[in-house]
């Protein structure tokens, strides 16, 4: 039996992960007031590209 290719699953977890990561901002962003200083450190904080990856 061949073995699974691991590029396949390793797309589809990292399209869940970007998924919940969107739907996490998503949600952080609605339950703040838009426009306002402290939601944008909050956004910036909490971007992902200023996380720190396991």
């Amino acid at each position: 039996m061949p073995q699974l290719n691991p590029s396949p699953w390793f797309s589809i977890f990292v399209a869940s992960w970007t998924i919940l990561i969107l739907i996490s901002l998503l949600k952080t962003s609605k339950s703040q007031t838009p426009n306002s200083p402290a939601n944008k450190q909050f956004k910036l904080a909490h971007s992902p590209w200023t996380w720190p990856w396991p």
